[in-house]
């Protein structure tokens, strides 16, 4: 059996919200698989959390930019949220935003695009930024979309100043219906991603591994069901079948969600209606959602007795 440790153990926890003991547990049956060990607590139920953006955290902004058939996101992470309310950090972040359009999601090109008003790049900006400011930062990641026809709308969460904020969306939809009716409708449209948070537009768009994994685990959860005891695998699986429907595909694809301003009709039909105004079909071709911090381990303070009780290493004495 492979060692865990403290850190690995906390990292699942942060994930999933168990328990430090079930976590370990999980940790030790999977031989240290991460995302089986994950898969293991919420089939045992032991998971309050399947996301692991739910439980992390990091400071900084996301930027948004779009000018009708095209945008770009950013997302520019400091040590604290003092700075990113620094009006010198949010303009660093909007110009940034400003330029990544042209680097067409790659983060490489953009951290080398010429910064303008200087004689050097992005990248050597944001070193400029980090010695006067006197806080780590960095350029995490970036995003483009763009359309022949239609309009690519943006929405921006939590704004912290024009275009910048803790949640950023863009959203494209293919029209050569009337622009200002598309504009309108996508800007809704992104209000609704940043709450509902999708994963895809249509359901052909779901992984199959990512159902299969979805559809195993609620079968082991029906299996731990007094009622259901002596059931075939298949016989459970059809029966979890609403399950699958409801909990996750109606949740993680975007067409099907319920539209979150009117809380009865689904996305697509929401869409259908948004037709006779915009006068022609629209089609969402793709969408980007940023949340700050997103996938990045947050700091817990005062963990490290707990931790090291859990995995049998003494605890650090306190002075």
């Amino acid at each position: 059996m492979s060692t865990i440790s403290a850190a690995t153990v906390k990292e699942l926890r942060d994930k999933t919200g168990a328990g430090m003991m079930d976590c370990k547990q999980a940790l030790q049956e999977t031989n240290g698989d991460m995302e089986a060990a994950v898969d293991l607590l919420r089939k045992k139920g032991l998971s309050k959390a399947a996301k692991k953006s739910d439980r992390v955290a990091a400071q900084g902004l996301i930027g948004v930019s779009s000018k009708v058939r095209s945008g770009a996101l950013v997302e520019v992470n400091s040590e604290t949220d003092f700075v990113a309310r620094n009006p010198q950090f949010q303009e660093l972040v909007q110009t940034i935003t400003s330029l990544a359009a042209d680097a067409n999601g790659d983060v490489a090109k953009l951290l080398a695009t010429a910064y303008p008003g200087s004689s050097g790049s992005v990248d050597d900006k944001i070193k400029d930024a980090i010695a006067t400011i006197g806080e780590n930062m960095g350029l995490r990641r970036t995003a483009a979309l763009s359309v022949k026809e239609g309009v690519v709308a943006d929405y921006v969460h939590n704004k912290a100043g024009d275009g910048v904020g803790k949640i950023g969306v863009l959203v494209a939809l293919d029209s050569a219906g009337d622009t200002t009716a598309l504009e309108q409708f996508g800007r809704q449209l992104a209000m609704h991603i940043a709450a509902a948070n999708p994963l895809v537009v249509n359901v052909e768009d779901l992984p199959k591994e990512a159902i299969e994994r979805e559809r195993a685990i609620y079968v082991e959860q029906a299996k731990a069901e007094p009622k259901n005891a002596g059931k075939s695998d298949e016989i459970l699986a059809k029966a979890s079948e609403g399950r699958l429907q409801k909990e996750f595909v109606s949740q993680a694809v975007l067409l099907k969600q319920v539209f979150v301003i009117d809380g009865k009709a689904t996305v697509a039909e929401i869409l259908k209606s948004a037709e006779k105004d915009v006068g022609a079909p629209v089609k969402v071709a793709g969408f980007v959602r940023y949340a700050l911090g997103e996938g990045i381990e947050k700091k817990t303070e005062d963990f490290a007795a707990e931790v090291a009780k859990t995995v049998g290493a003494a605890a650090p004495k306190k002075s």
